[in-house]
């Protein structure tokens, strides 16, 4: 059987939450069950791989993000059905303009999508952007023989927005803390909270940012603060507060280890986007969770974890002695190894793909 992967910027995963996917998939043996080949924009890579984990890997010379990935992912699509294809899995709903047309020229190629988090929904988006996604969205669930949604709450959208059923898959975490040692040192010498996220509103960057202000415990704030006049702005005004520390990303994989395994607490502040990859991550780590209240966080915690929605709440909870965080950590660890394991979902993804 042969399987094409599209949509993502491609593997050796080095940008996101699908190419960490598709990257744990070939870990788990999904090359050994069928032919893979994986979709990689050329653009982003250097050094072009003809194989990887067994896997093929074909290379489009355009852009993989941004108003070209469109263009990205039909020509990856339209070069697996050149391929001869058996089953396309698409990640993501850039390229679905042109599912309709596969289904009718090709109708025996199975169409998998997982449509991602209701990218229409993002307040980064315009609203010619949001319109084109939304249309996007339709055409993938209407068009694709199996629709992937990576949060409960998302599967009840599809089923009351369209009446049609989807299969809810996560993602992994466990990646983050396999062959990591148990103890390493702590970055820095005093206790702090951690956030790690991209710096956009709808992940409550100024919200959490506002809280600790308000308080006198110490965060640690990773993510992109010069991508944006947002972040820059936030880092501008929060840079005279001592006990706030606002890092650029980490790459080291080692280093950013030791900030996530030596926090008091994580601070999820994600309010979109269905199930977050650094969330089911830091599940794994036996730290506190304290998440924006919101359908996805939820379900994806399961209840567990401590919940703000404000920065009077977030303050509140901070300020306290956290002993209600601290009760949950055994409860989210083991929902974490229950449900965000890579062994977990490939067997979901082998089965979505025909490939048990």
């Amino acid at each position: 059987m042969k399987v094409s992967i599209v949509g993502t910027v491609g593997v050796p995963a080095n940008y996101g939450g699908f190419e960490t996917l598709v990257e744990n998939l070939l870990s788990n043996g999904m090359a050994e069950k069928s032919q893979v080949t994986v979709y990689c924009s050329g653009k982003s890579y250097a050094l072009k791989k003809d194989y990887y984990k067994s896997a093929k890997l074909e290379y489009i010379n355009l852009n993989a993000n941004g108003v070209s990935s469109i263009f990205y992912d039909i020509a990856s699509i339209l070069s697996a059905i050149k391929k001869k294809s058996d089953c396309i899995l698409i990640l993501g709903v850039s390229g679905t303009l042109i599912i309709p047309f596969v289904r009718i020229i090709k109708p025996k190629i199975r169409i998998v999508t997982n449509i991602d988090g209701l990218e229409w929904k993002r307040a980064k988006w315009s609203k010619l952007a949001k319109c084109f996604l939304k249309f996007s969205e339709r055409l993938a669930v209407k068009f694709s023989h199996v629709i992937i949604t990576d949060n409960q709450a998302i599967t009840d959208y599809v089923n009351s927005e369209y009446d049609k059923p989807s299969l809810t898959i996560a993602y992994g975490g466990d990646h983050a803390v396999f062959d990591m040692p148990d103890c390493v040192e702590s970055p820095v010498n005093f206790e702090y909270a951690l956030s790690v996220c991209r710096i956009e509103p709808e992940n409550s960057v100024g919200l959490i940012l506002e809280a600790y202000a308000l308080s006198n415990k110490n965060i640690i704030f990773i993510g992109n603060w010069q991508n944006s006049e947002y972040g820059q702005n936030l880092r501008e005004k929060y840079s005279g507060f001592n006990n706030i520390h606002m890092l650029d990303p980490i790459y080291d994989v080692g280093l950013l280890y030791a900030y996530r395994s030596n926090a008091s607490a994580y601070v999820h502040g994600h309010t979109a986007g269905g199930t977050n990859p650094s969330l089911v991550e830091m599940m794994h780590f036996s730290v506190p969770i304290l998440a924006f209240d919101c359908c996805y966080n939820r379900e994806t915690l399961k209840g567990q974890g401590t919940f703000f929605s404000n920065p009077d709440s977030l303050k509140e909870i901070i300020n306290s002695n956290q002993e209600k965080c601290t009760k949950s950590i055994l409860e989210v660890k083991s929902i974490a190894n229950r449900f965000y394991t890579w062994e977990v979902i490939a067997k979901k993804y082998f089965s979505a793909l025909g490939l048990n």
